[in-house]
């Protein structure tokens, strides 16, 4: 079978494209059915903020700050110049994702603000509701539904910024989670890897939906 390869999975065969068998299979012990959520957070009219460090910082700060208010773990993670993509675990019994990004949101905006940062024109409808010209009023959630679809997220947030163009292997990219996941051998140092511009075949993530990323 062209690029593809059988796994069985409890008494079922499937197939699984050749941009998944980096990842070892002991990734099943991340997937918790019902509490990890997938999200896009993109930056107002998708301004390139985060190519700015003190911006970096700021939004690592404001996450740890609701953490700890509103707990939750980050499983996997990819900052782009201007878009996020991450998946959550939740605690047991909350799906109250929209009040922690609010408040992260709010806290990087007023940090942002406060350093000097600037802001893009919003309009006086979005003024009156107290936003700032700094994020996407609305984020894309999913719900993750199985491990197969765990995989794929994952997957795709850690081939994201090659997705983009930034740069020609997921481990080329500092401001993601991959790093995090070949140290604890989920996936090998290599996955992927096109340091030579070799690669014959992209992968595709036409299965995953992120509100036009």
């Amino acid at each position: 079978m062209c690029c593809a390869h059988i796994v069985f999975v409890g008494c079922a065969v499937q197939t699984i494209p050749f941009w998944h068998r980096g990842i070892m299979s002991n990734y099943r012990r991340m997937y918790e059915p019902g509490g990890l959520f997938f999200f896009t957070i993109v930056t107002h009219h998708r301004r390139k903020l985060f190519l700015n460090e003190k911006a970096r910082s700021y939004l690592h700060y404001s996450i740890r700050q609701v953490q700890m208010k509103y707990p939750f773990e980050i499983i996997a993670v990819v900052l782009l110049p201007e878009h996020l993509h991450c998946i959550w675990k939740l605690p047991d019994g909350d799906e109250n994702f929209s009040t922690r990004w609010a408040c992260i949101k709010k806290e990087f905006s007023k940090i942002w603000i406060a350093s000097g940062g600037n802001e893009t024109a919003i309009s006086e409808a979005r003024r009156k509701h107290r936003e700032s010209g700094i994020w996407q009023r609305r984020f894309w959630e999913h719900r993750i539904k199985n491990e197969e679809d765990f995989i794929n997220h994952i997957n795709y947030i850690h081939y994201n910024p090659v997705k983009h163009g930034l740069v020609w292997c997921p481990h080329q990219w500092k401001h993601s989670s991959f790093h995090r996941w070949a140290k604890a051998e989920y996936y090998k140092s290599n996955w992927l890897c096109d340091c030579e511009h070799k690669r014959l075949k992209q992968p595709e993530f036409a299965s995953i939906k992120t509100s036009g990323e």
